[in-house]
C-alpha cells in the first residue's frame, strides 16, 4: 500500500498492509487533516520516524479478535493507545499510560496511509450527516474541548485565547458555548474573521489594551514565546492553558507565574462525544477553516501548503 512517511524527509512509499492486533480493526483511510504536530514533527519534534498522521476519516475493514463487529463503519479515531492493565490506565487515563503508542507520533505508524490500525476501544463512528472534510476535524476539536474536562468556565469569567490557527480558532469556538467573555488574539484578520463570523470577540493581538488581565488565557500560538505571552496577560491567581507543542526549547522567566500565583496547565488530547456532537449539530463549523484538500499523491504539496503563511487546515484525501 502507499503511505506518506517521514524519515527526515517526507516521502511517500510502498510499505506492507498493516495487519491488526487482537481487539484491533483494519481502516481504510478516507480523509486525513495536517496538524501542526505533524509539521514539528518533520523539525524534530519526538524524533518520530515513519508513517505520520493522526486526523484521519476512514471505513472499517475487519476487526480481529473478541471485540464489536464494525465492518463497513465510517470512523474517527482516538489516537493514544494504553497497555490496558497498569494503574494508570485503569484509573481512566489511557491516554497518560506510560507504555502508551500514539497514532503517527509516538512508537506507532500513523494515519496518512492506504490503510491504518487501531484498537476499536478507540473509535468512534461518523454520523450519517456528517461530511469526511468535517468529520476530519473530530481530534483537534476533541483537544480544544479537553479544557472544559480540565476547568470550570464559568460565565462571568474573561478568557484569551492566544493564536489564531487552526486550533486556537477551534478553542475560542468551544469556549464560546459557556457562554464566558471570550477573546480570540491573532495576526492575520482573515482568520480572526473566521471566529469573528462565528461570533466570537476578535482583536489583532497588538492591540490588546495594555494592562488587561483575564482570567484564563489558552495558549495557542505555536509558539515558543507563547508562554512568556500568556503570563502577561493572565491576572494573578489565573489559569494559563497551554496548548502549543513545539519542537525548539527556549529559556523562560518563569517568576511571574510564582509571583501572581497563576495556575498552568498543560492540555492535549480531549473527548471525542461532545466533538462529534458540535459537528452533527452544528454548534461549530469547521468548514471555513479547509484552506485546500490535496491527493494523497501530491503529499508534498499539501505539506508545503500547510506550512505557508495564512493557511489553516490542509486535508489529504485517500479515496
Amino acid at each position: 500500500m502507499k503511505a506518506i512517511i517521514f524519515d527526515g524527509q517526507l516521502k511517500i512509499v510502498d510499505v506492507p498492509m498493516p495487519v491488526p492486533a487482537p481487539g484491533e480493526a483494519l481502516i481504510r483511510v478516507s480523509m486525513g487533516g495536517i496538524c501542526n504536530t505533524d509539521i514539528e514533527i518533520m523539525k524534530g519534534y519526538l524524533g518520530f520516524r515513519g508513517i505520520i498522521g493522526h486526523e484521519f476519516t476512514g471505513v472499517v475493514e475487519e476487526t480481529a479478535g473478541n471485540v464489536k463487529a464494525m465492518a463497513g463503519k465510517r470512523v474517527v479515531g482516538e489516537i493514544n493507545c494504553g497497555c490496558g492493565v497498569c494503574g494508570t490506565c485503569r484509573s481512566g487515563l489511557e491516554k497518560h499510560c506510560p507504555a502508551r503508542t500514539t497514532l503517527g507520533i509516538s512508537g506507532r505508524p500513523g494515519a496518512f496511509a492506504e490503510y491504518t490500525t487501531l484498537p476499536v476501544a478507540n473509535l468512534h463512528e461518523i454520523p450519517d450527516g456528517l461530511s469526511d472534510e468535517q468529520a476530519v476535524f473530530t481530534e483537534p476539536l476533541a483537544a480544544a474541548f479537553e479544557i472544559l474536562e480540565q476547568v470550570s468556565v464559568r460565565e462571568s469569567q474573561s478568557v484569551l485565547v492566544l493564536g489564531d490557527g487552526k486550533l486556537g480558532i477551534l478553542c475560542a469556538l468551544v469556549l464560546k458555548l459557556t457562554g464566558a467573555h471570550v477573546a480570540l488574539a491573532g495576526r492575520h484578520p482573515d482568520k480572526l474573521g473566521i471566529a469573528a463570523c462565528q461570533g466570537v470577540s476578535t482583536v489583532p493581538v497588538n492591540d490588546i489594551p495594555e494592562g488587561s488581565a483575564f482570567d484564563i488565557v489558552v495558549e495557542a500560538t505555536g509558539s515558543t514565546r507563547g508562554l512568556e505571552s500568556a503570563m502577561e496577560y493572565t491576572r494573578p491567581r489565573g489559569t494559563i492553558i497551554l496548548k502549543s507543542t513545539v519542537a525548539d526549547n527556549i529559556p523562560a522567566n518563569l517568576a511571574p507565574i510564582v509571583i501572581n500565583e497563576i495556575t498552568v496547565i498543560g492540555s492535549r488530547c480531549g473527548p471525542f462525544e461532545p466533538a462529534i456532537r458540535a459537528l452533527e449539530h452544528g454548534s461549530i463549523d469547521v468548514r471555513p477553516l479547509v484552506t485546500a484538500v490535496f491527493s494523497a499523491r501530491d503529499a508534498g504539496e499539501a505539506f508545503r501548503t500547510a506550512q505557508k503563511k495564512g493557511s489553516l487546515k490542509v486535508l489529504v484525501a485517500f479515496r
